[in-house]
């Protein structure tokens, strides 16, 4: 895992086309703005995991 410090308004770039930017810090919490293009999706880490059981989900009752 890569750890970097940033300060607000400041960015992380992953590949050439997606921007992760610090919106706000309050407290213990950080606000993070992300720009990506439309055909990648981007999920928080609790939504990803529920649409990987909903699709496993399916993916069975389509087996039976």
């Amino acid at each position: 895992m890569l750890v970097l410090s940033r300060h607000r308004d400041e960015s992380i770039m992953i590949g050439d086309n997606i921007v992760i930017t610090v919106v706000d810090i309050r407290g213990d919490k950080v606000r993070l703005g992300i720009q990506a293009p439309s055909d990648v999706p981007v999920h928080r880490e609790e939504v990803y995991e529920a649409i990987k059981r909903e699709n496993a989900t399916r993916e069975q009752k389509a087996t039976v």
